[in-house]
């Protein structure tokens, strides 16, 4: 071999070698890179500080608790500074007790309360868990009645809402059968507002007590969202009607009334044979069943004729009594400074002049009702001075003055 080719083959196996230590040195570098990298880790979760509520005697401690639970947090740290000889576990103890069965918010809204004491130093850390069993919502919606004019008010506002419950805190020392009383009473006010009287159920938070939450449950056959439709139609339905009537006279007025509830009204008696109780919940006894639906029995025709006369301003009410023995409802009106008797059904029924402006003796022969505590009824008004016939019978079947029928001849 000549020089020049030796040289070529030294140069080419040292450049064989170079590459093999280089590559060499590369594998060894990852392999060192490689074991330099370690797994992450995430940091440990450390809670962030809690800040310690500072309570220094019972009363303090009680309006802490409260306060906590009015904010439904469901666990708190307290710093409780006691005083020498003081059984620290047993205040918490009690007040926890007094919270949960003689306060209101605790009674209603809280299922049990725990509260570990630990002494530190000169003062003890106490660790309150909280459980449940009302929601932030229903505790928001609490609403304090002090007066029970308020107290009506208020039931007036959630039933013509149609709503399921309301959470009212008061120290007025009324039972269930107020309560009924009270929402029975708002409802035969206000048949415009509200469509038909609701069950209710009534639970104290505590049961005794100066203070308690009521918590009242009403009972409807249909859903809110449908009673809210019905109404809006019966308030429509009362507005037009209303806005139908004509006379010179309130009298007059009324009497129209009247009349165009029975000409629009049918009178539903095997309804009226099945009903054994005032409010029962058929649409038949309220103003909606009269108004909307056409057809109702004693009650729903009362309870649209005060519908009607409370939109026109006139004054009027509802009367809850029997006739003949059977359940049965009409109205007293207020006309000139007298009262009146007023009975829509029983004058489509039996005639006007049997049920229109009579008074108390007019009455006594069949219906019976609580007249002690309703208006006497003992004006003179009739309904002849009011058409100014002779003869009652002439209004429904009126004469041109030719003594002629005004009615067709297939009539």
């Amino acid at each position: 071999m000549s020089n020049g080719g030796r040289k070529k083959s030294i140069a080419l196996i040292a450049v064989i070698l170079v590459a093999a230590v280089t590559l060499t040195g590369c594998v060894n570098l990852l392999e060192d890179y490689k074991e330099s990298i370690t797994e992450h880790q995430a940091a440990p979760y450390i809670r962030p500080p809690v800040e310690l509520v500072t309570v220094s005697d019972y009363d303090e401690l009680v309006a802490t608790i409260l306060t906590l639970i009015m904010e439904q947090e469901t666990s708190a740290q307290l710093l409780y500074h006691h005083h020498d000889g003081e059984d620290v576990q047993a205040e918490f103890d009690r007040a926890c007790e007094e919270i949960l069965n003689e306060n209101p918010i605790g009674a209603y809204a809280v299922a049990n309360i725990i509260a570990n004491a630990t002494i530190v130093l000169y003062y003890y850390e106490v660790e309150i868990e909280i459980e449940y069993k009302r929601t932030q919502e229903q505790l928001s919606s609490i609403i304090n009645v002090s007066s029970e004019r308020y107290m009506r008010t208020q039931l007036l506002n959630i039933m013509s809402e149609y709503k399921e419950e309301a959470v009212i805190r008061t120290n007025l020392q009324i039972t269930e059968e107020n309560i009924a009383k009270f929402v029975t009473e708002t409802y035969y006010q206000n048949p415009r507002r509200i469509i038909m009287l609701p069950k209710v159920t009534v639970e104290f938070f505590p049961e005794e007590g100066p203070d308690r939450i009521l918590e009242i449950k009403f009972g409807n056959t249909d859903s809110p969202n449908i009673l809210q439709q019905f109404g809006d139609d019966l308030a429509l339905s009362v507005i037009q009607n209303a806005a139908l009537a004509v006379g010179d006279t309130d009298s007059e007025i009324i009497l129209y009334l009247v009349n165009n509830l029975i000409e629009s009204t049918n009178f539903d008696e095997g309804t009226a044979r099945s009903i054994h109780s005032h409010g029962t919940q058929n649409f038949a006894a309220t103003a909606f069943g009269a108004l909307v639906r056409g057809s109702a029995v004693g009650e729903g025709f009362a309870m649209a004729f005060k519908a009607l006369c409370d939109e026109l301003g006139l004054d009027c009410r509802v009367v809850l009594g029997l006739y003949d023995g059977r359940y049965h409802a009409w109205n007293i009106i207020s006309l000139y400074g007298d009262y009146y008797h007023i009975d829509v059904a029983m004058s489509d029924f039996k005639g006007l002049e049997t049920a229109f402006l009579k008074t108390d003796a007019d009455f006594e022969e069949h219906y019976t009702w609580d007249r002690e505590n309703t208006v006497r009824c003992e004006g003179g008004l009739t309904l002849e001075d009011i058409i100014g016939w002779e003869d009652p019978e002439d209004i429904d079947n009126p004469e041109d003055s030719n003594g002629e029928s005004n009615e067709g001849e297939d009539d």
